[in-house]
Order: C-alpha cells, then structure tokens, then sequence
C-alpha cells in the first residue's frame, strides 16, 4: 500500500502544484513559469517518492513500464487508480482555493484544464493528437534512459524534470500541455463541459505515444 500512497500523494502534488500555478498565478509568471512549476513538481515528487513506488504519477508512464517489463500488471492497475484518484482530490482542492477569490469563475478560469480546437487556442484536434503522442513518447524515451542502470546514479529527477518543463513550454499554447492523462482528468471531472468531452484525447494520445516509447525502448535501446 505505501506504494500506490505515494503515487497518489505525488499526483496530487503534480496537479495542485502544475495546474494551481496556472490557475492561482498565471498572471504573474507567465506560460514559461507554470512550465518551470510543472516541471518542479516532478522534481521534487522523485527525489521524495522515487525510492517508494519509482514516482510514475502519471498512466501513461505506468502503461509504458508495464509494456517494457518493469511493473507487474497488478501494480500498474492499482498505480493508475491511485493516480487518478489523486489528481482529483487535487483538483478539488484547488478549486477549493481558488474559489477563496472574489471573482473567480470555473466557468471562465476553469482549473487548468486540457483542450483542442475552441478548448485550445486553435489547434485542430489531429494537431493536438500528434503534439500528445510525440512529446509523451520523448518523455518516455528521457524517463528510460535516465533510469537505466547504466546512467549517472542520483540525477534522473534533474533530466525528467526539464524534459518536462521543456515540453510544457512547447505544449501549452497547443494544448495546456497534458502527457498524463491522470493531470487532464482531475480537472476535467470539476470544469465539465469540453473539457470532460475532449478528455478522450488525453488519454488515447498520451497512452500510444508511451507505449510506443516503450517498444523501441525494449527493442532497440535495451538490447545488449
């Protein structure tokens, strides 16, 4: 149990922490500061939990783990519930605050929430597929290389969390920036709406980028 705790205490801290400085302090420090926020929170989350459950917090990373021989099916199913489960309590609680606000709105400011087509700024919806499944295949391809037994021992947290902020940066303009689709349905299941309707592409996108990942991991990278 103290590892599907972890996974859901440290989902909680990516999506409170990424989506409440998009929310709470946004106007203040901009897109590059809520991609750097994004990018702390996994970080911090594995340094803090990395030793307890390997800090996945995120289906997507589950999924390809799972696919690359490196968590057991039991795990990943109840790693995934815990995720999830901690990104909504995280999205609750955030509302929570932000609603302390005189004028704040779900409606109009939502909480952080993923889109495409009129939920993004533009961006068709093959746009925001494609954006989705390539950037969560690169977080995956940094995420296994930073771990395997061969790299520098004590840094995987440093290279994940840039590879992070690096892909919030390119992605919040297309879509907010999901590649976790626990992080979109935390928010999702509070906004509604769009938000709940388009949810289905972070889910789809970011699991086949990942597994994608995983395949030419295993079968290339991992091969003696």
């Amino acid at each position: 149990m103290k590892k599907y705790l972890a996974e859901l205490i440290g989902t909680f801290v990516l999506v409170i922490g990424g989506c409440g400085s998009a929310v709470i302090a946004g106007e203040y420090i901009g897109t590059a500061g809520v991609a750097v926020a994004f990018g702390l929170t996994v970080l911090i989350m594995v340094y803090a939990i990395g030793r307890v459950s390997g800090c996945h917090i995120n289906p997507a990373i589950t999924v390809a783990m799972l696919v690359a021989g490196k968590v057991k099916s039991k795990d990943a199913v109840f790693y995934i519930v815990a995720q999830c489960i901690g990104a909504i309590i995280a999205a609750a609680v955030l509302w929570a605050i932000a609603s302390g606000l005189d004028g704040y709105s779900l409606d109009e400011v939502g909480l952080g929430q993923n889109g495409y087509g009129d939920g993004s700024p533009g961006y068709t919806l093959g746009a925001c597929f494609l954006f989705e499944a390539v950037f969560t295949a690169i977080f995956l391809f940094v995420i296994f290389g930073s771990t395997h037994k061969s790299a520098p021992a004590g840094f995987a947290g440093i290279s994940i969390g840039l590879a992070l902020t690096l892909i919030h940066l390119v992605g919040i303009p297309i879509t907010g920036t999901s590649v976790n689709p626990a992080r979109s349905l935390g928010p999702a299941v509070f906004v509604g709406g769009d938000a709940l309707s388009e949810l289905w592409l972070f889910i789809v996108a970011p699991l086949v980028g990942a597994i994608v990942a995983a395949l030419v991991w295993k079968g290339v990278f991992e091969q003696e």
